[in-house]
């Protein structure tokens, strides 16, 4: 990933991404929305693919494609449940998204190792689709405590992200999750994520008023609260991002350190 620079595309090491400061036993490779270098976004750029297998690009950016249209149809049919136009999220937040994939390989966690394949954590976006193979090891916190997330043939898991949560006042809620591979075999996994555009700034959609400071932040997996911030989703991304890879943060973004 360091070869990719700003954009952050590339494959990390097992370990190599944190959740709350601990190592996720997981490796990566990170995508996003093609674009030409020079983009002087963070996160936005070129990707880097591997020489094999040689149909991966075609693959990814068809994939990519693809799942964000899919995207935008869940996004339309909350606004309609938000009584919003079904538009309002592409002409407020989604009209250029930020758009970034991964595919993610688990390795199997012995019974014996109290590890997490990824700990603990919830989505900084709007939402997540998630495409996963039948090894399971997938869990959602809901309000009476963790449940298994089983994959379903044919389907995605949705997940809402944090900027849903603040945008709703939290009458949607940010979906905390987390993996732990016990199966015999590795676990792959597709998610993409579908968030709004660098520059925008997410505040609460018509008719619902922000929150108390410090609402909902006692039950979040971070103890903070996505209601006590100011800025651009990009400003809120980038904040999340560079403590999942604090060395990447200190040498493309040193004065974020």
């Amino acid at each position: 990933m360091p070869n990719g620079g700003r954009a952050w595309r590339g494959w990390f090491p097992l370990g190599g991404e944190l959740t709350s400061g601990k190592p996720d036993m997981k490796e990566g490779l990170y995508f996003g929305e093609e674009l030409p270098p020079g983009d002087p976004r963070p996160l936005h750029g070129p990707n880097q693919f591997p020489a094999a297998p040689s149909g991966l690009r075609e693959a990814v950016l068809s994939y990519i494609d693809a799942v964000t249209d899919l995207g935008h149809l869940v996004l339309r049919v909350m606004a309609v449940g938000l009584g919003l136009d079904e538009s309002w999220f592409e002409q407020n937040l989604t009209g250029d998204p930020t758009v970034l994939f991964r595919i993610f390989r688990y390795p199997p966690l012995p019974d014996a190792d109290e590890r997490w394949s990824v700990g603990e954590h919830t989505d900084y976006g709007l939402v997540t689709l998630l495409g996963q193979d039948d090894s399971g090891g997938l869990e959602v916190r809901g309000p009476d405590g963790w449940v298994a997330a089983p994959p379903t043939p044919d389907s995605f898991v949705v997940n809402l992200g944090d900027m849903l949560e603040r945008m709703t006042a939290g009458r949607y809620r940010s979906t905390p999750h987390r993996v732990r591979n016990s199966h015999t075999a590795d676990r792959l996994s597709f998610p993409l994520f579908l968030d709004p555009g660098w520059d925008a700034e997410v505040l609460p959609v018509p008719g619902m008023e922000a929150p108390e400071p410090g609402a909902g932040a006692d039950d979040r997996w971070d103890r903070t609260s996505v209601h006590d911030w100011s800025g651009t989703y990009g400003d809120y991304l980038l904040a999340k991002v560079s403590k999942v890879f604090p060395t990447l943060r200190d040498e493309v973004l040193p004065d974020r350190s």
